[in-house]
């Protein structure tokens, strides 16, 4: 049995017109992957992996509150809150409470974040880690908004909706004494320091 070859002739325009787009698409998707892998685009996926569920802000009409909720790293790698604001407060900060030398719990900065890890979550509450609010621009009343914009590690940022309710408890202080008492976690007014 034979075998028969044929050859197709196909005119040297029309060959250019079908691989240039193929060519180009190549040098293309180099670009794009290249872009790809740029730490912005990591960012914005790190950024979508990270929700908030339960977000709340203790309503109050002092000058100090604080936020809450739970932090939920649906990524497999950790991600770290550095830092956040607020829609109702001049200045915020990441604190956590720890227990003094006289048995006493008190507030201080969160030095390096809130890490949640991979899989994981991270629990703001009264009495522990949470996010003041000092300086508040009005009162936070029940019912109301505020908006809480988390900074993370990679320059991203999520902002979320936290709901106004009205609580009592978490006798805390500061730990460094600048602020005094906070009696009812922002429910009593600052008794000294810038923030």
């Amino acid at each position: 049995m034979t075998k028969t070859r044929t050859k197709l002739a196909v005119p040297a325009g029309l060959l250019a017109l079908v691989l240039a787009p193929a060519l180009a698409a190549c040098g293309s998707d180099s670009g794009e992957e290249a872009a790809a892998e740029t730490p912005s685009s990591a960012t914005s996926d790190e950024a979508a992996s990270l929700t908030v569920t339960d977000p709340w802000v203790k309503a109050t009409k002092d000058e100090m509150s604080a936020a809450f909720g739970t932090l939920v790293n649906e990524s497999d790698e950790d991600i770290t809150v550095v830092g956040a604001t607020t829609s109702a407060s001049d200045t915020t900060e990441l604190h956590e409470t720890v227990q003094n030398d006289d048995g006493s719990m008190a507030m201080q900065a969160k030095e390096g974040g809130f890490t949640i890890p991979a899989g994981g979550e991270h629990v703001l509450e009264p009495g522990g880690d949470h996010v003041m609010l000092m300086g508040l621009t009005e009162p936070v009343e029940a019912g109301t908004t505020v908006t809480v914009t988390f900074a993370l590690d990679d320059g991203t940022t999520l902002a979320v909706e936290a709901t106004a309710k009205p609580f009592t408890g978490a006798d805390e202080n500061y730990q460094d004494g600048e602020h005094g008492d906070m009696g009812d976690m922002g429910g009593e007014s600052s008794e000294g320091g810038d923030h």
